[in-house]
């Protein structure tokens, strides 16, 4: 199937209280664990690269790896920016082929924000690619923060809805409990806030980053309140250090290393499959294609 939008994807998983699970990718062993879980599980997924995966691997072979992993799959597959960091970072995805994009401007002052963030839109739209943007500010693990100051970083309602209208932005990246880069499950989410921001923007779909290092039952109880996007990274990538670990020493002396990126892919992909399923992804792709 060629690239698919986000847009239906999003509006899909809302109507029906699930969510879809965002992926980061690096290199292409990540890429096949990601599409190939899709698969398996007749989900639809979304396949994201930041600006560092985009230095490493550079832009154009990013883009073309995710486009031909998508051109031989079944099940929608959708290519989008993750934390885009400026315009020019966005554009540069927009042309290459990027059916999603967001920029991260939650550092920013607001009016800034919403500048930064309405220009993307404004260009992106003419193509009908979909922008996610972020309000409140998803904290760093590195960072140590107390549950206070994780709290003061997070995205105010009133705030958000006053940005919506003001960008235009598809999709909103919300602040409500989580941290980047977790390796734990001990954040919880803020439920009483991801009511209070979806009560006010019952039509836009939120995304909720960090998500590796939330108690799962606090962010399924806020999947039903507009939670369409859940970004999933370190856990998964535990999974493929693991296999590389593992590989190193089951395989000692080969000098075939798809041996253990073999490994590494699997247990990416089991990690995957798990989020799906927990995300409630899976199976809403029928044989054709399309959505259950």
């Amino acid at each position: 199937m060629p690239l698919a939008s986000t847009r239906e994807m999003l509006a899909h998983a809302m109507q029906h209280h699930y969510a879809i699970g965002a992926y980061n990718m690096h290199n292409m062993e990540e890429l096949l664990a990601i599409v190939e879980a899709a698969e398996e599980e007749k989900a639809p997924v979304i396949v994201q690269a930041t600006p560092d995966a985009i230095r490493y691997a550079g832009l154009e072979l990013v883009a073309a790896m995710v486009k031909a992993a998508a051109g031989t799959a079944s099940v929608p597959v959708a290519l989008h920016l993750d934390h885009g960091t400026d315009f020019d970072v966005n554009m540069r995805a927009f042309r290459a082929g990027f059916t999603s994009l967001m920029f991260d401007g939650h550092a920013l002052p607001f009016e800034e924000n919403v500048r930064v963030s309405k220009s993307i839109v404004d260009v992106a739209h003419l193509a009908d690619v979909p922008v996610e943007a972020e309000l409140g500010a998803v904290g760093q693990a590195k960072d140590n923060l107390s549950r206070e100051q994780i709290a003061e970083l997070m995205t105010d309602p009133g705030k958000a809805k006053e940005f919506v209208e003001l960008t235009g932005v598809d999709s909103l990246a919300v602040a409500c409990g989580s941290v980047h880069s977790m390796t734990s499950k001990t954040c919880e989410m803020d439920i009483d806030r991801v009511k209070a921001i979806h009560g006010l923007l019952p039509q836009t779909p939120l995304v909720i980053h960090g998500s590796s290092g939330l108690v799962e039952e606090t962010l399924l109880a806020a999947v039903p309140y507009g939670i369409a996007k859940i970004n999933v990274y370190t856990w998964v990538a535990q999974g493929f250090i693991q296999g590389l670990e593992e590989g190193v020493t089951k395989f000692a002396g080969s000098t075939n290393p798809r041996q253990t990126l073999a490994l590494s892919r699997e247990y990416s992909k089991e990690r995957v499959i798990y989020k799906m399923r927990l995300f409630g992804t899976s199976g809403r792709i029928d044989g054709s294609g399309g959505y259950v």
